[in-house]
């Protein structure tokens, strides 16, 4: 079990919060490690010279977010390894942010940025695109056969993008790539409703075949203008 002496008496700060980043420091430092045990509750408070409820307290939130998990008859422990729940913090500051529509369309267009770009690093083969590709050619039949509808090609969008997150290995993206999603669903379907209002549902195919195009090839040069394509009425949605 980790020294409890790491955890020092804390100040007049709001003492819940201070017990919350003393232990999250600790992870940070490496004082604490994946998998370890952390001290008692009882052993917190005497070395952090706060009561039992904070310390209950500050731990349910870490709970919560996914760094620390209890089991029973054994203890509290750090978290091994990425948990989505991680992210509520983060996610939950940006939707509080003035102008947060804004900059939820930036950082997605940076995250988009950055998949396609481990998208042409990580990809063996041609044929690991065909999931992705897939969507696409069912999406386009179930218009066909069923008529336009703006949920369904949101869906569509969501299940070409998860599609390529695949291709990266890389669950930290898939984590964020799914809470992103979350957020941007209110804005994106009016985005749609835009284009399917402008007669304009073709545009939706071309830009998806284009990004599949510039994966097919390795053309990363053209990933920056395809996103700023893909993003032209989505940045309109107030």
């Amino acid at each position: 079990m980790v020294e409890k002496s790491i955890f020092k008496e804390i100040g007049t700060k709001s003492v819940v919060e201070q017990i919350v980043d003393s232990i999250v420091n600790a992870i940070i430092e490496g004082e604490l490690k994946p998998g370890d045990k952390i001290p008692t509750e009882t052993e917190l408070c005497n070395s952090m010279n706060v009561g039992r409820n904070s310390v209950r307290e500050a731990i349910k939130i870490l709970v919560a977010y996914g760094v620390l998990i209890i089991k029973r008859a054994e203890g509290t422990f750090v978290t091994k390894g990425y948990n989505s729940k991680m992210l509520y913090p983060v996610l939950y500051g940006i939707i509080l942010q003035k102008n947060a529509a804004n900059q939820v369309i930036e950082l997605r267009k940076i995250i988009d940025d950055g998949i396609l770009h481990l998208v042409i690093q990580k990809m063996k083969d041609k044929s690991e695109l065909n999931s992705a590709r897939k969507v696409i050619t069912d999406l386009r039949k179930d218009i066909d056969e069923n008529g336009v509808d703006a949920l369904k090609i949101f869906n569509a969008d969501i299940a070409f993008h998860d599609a390529l997150l695949e291709i990266t290995e890389n669950d930290l993206l898939r984590g964020i790539g799914s809470y992103v999603n979350l957020i941007t669903k209110k804005t994106r379907i009016e985005a749609i409703k835009k284009f399917i209002a402008n007669k304009d549902v073709d545009r939706f195919f071309i830009l998806h075949e284009e990004v599949l195009n510039i994966l097919e090839n390795r053309l990363v040069e053209k990933i920056d203008d395809a996103i700023k394509s893909h993003y032209f009425y989505w940045s309109t949605v107030k």
